[in-house]
């Protein structure tokens, strides 16, 4: 059996995932590769959760913690790019928090 950590953690996914084909990876450089895999992945953090309300993760997160990681970590990729993409957010106020 081939142990080779690019089989698994580049070519596989590329061809699952992002639905390239043999030949295409076999022709494109490997940093672009690597950046595809990258911009995947921040693409399926930035959507993983969408449509949950804070109520509903802190629901969910009651029978499995690793919830709370997940949404701590949609929220800081959501967070990014509103602020590369110039969208303004309200500032949270103390009084809102209460």
């Amino acid at each position: 059996m081939l142990e080779s950590p690019d089989a698994v953690l580049l070519y596989i996914p590329l061809i699952t995932e992002v639905g390239m084909s043999w030949k295409e990876i076999k022709n494109t450089p490997r940093f672009e590769l690597l950046g595809l895999l990258e911009a995947y992945y921040e693409y399926t953090t930035l959507h993983s959760m969408d449509g949950y309300t804070d109520k509903q993760v802190n629901d969910m997160a009651k029978h499995d913690s690793s919830i709370r990681g997940k949404w701590s970590e949609y929220q800081e990729t959501r967070r990014k790019y509103e602020d590369l993409t110039g969208q303004k957010r309200k500032p949270v106020s103390f009084s809102d928090m209460m």
